[in-house]
């Protein structure tokens, strides 16, 4: 099964989470989504694989954020999926896929359960 990352090496959550992937011989493919932008399709599966909420999916700390003048409980599936493609700061980091499975490393050790 493939592993990947969807990684900001800027984030400390994001570079703790890969440390602990590779601490438990896990290496996984790295998308630094910063550099490569993910297309609304592919947010839309990040979604669904990662469950719950879409809200939090959505980073709402940063000046991207604010600048749409909305709060997060306000927004819809459809308005969190355009916020994240034309904004991907926005995507809550780092987010860890294992085949139809994610998780967001929020702590680190949220992840853990992908790898069995």
């Amino acid at each position: 099964m493939t592993i990947t990352i969807w990684h900001n090496p800027r984030c400390g959550k994001s570079r703790q989470t890969l440390a602990l992937l590779q601490e438990k011989g896990v290496t996984p493919a790295v998308r630094e989504y910063l550099k490569q932008p993910p297309g609304k399709a592919e947010v839309e599966a990040l979604l669904d694989m990662v469950g719950g909420e879409p809200a939090a999916l959505i980073r709402d700390g940063e000046a991207e954020f604010k600048a749409l003048g909305r709060k997060k409980a306000e927004l819809s599936r459809a308005d969190i999926v355009e916020a994240i493609v034309a904004h991907p700061i926005l995507l809550q980091r780092p987010i860890v896929v294992a085949g139809t499975k994610a998780a967001i490393g929020r702590p680190p050790e949220a992840v853990l359960p992908l790898l069995k």
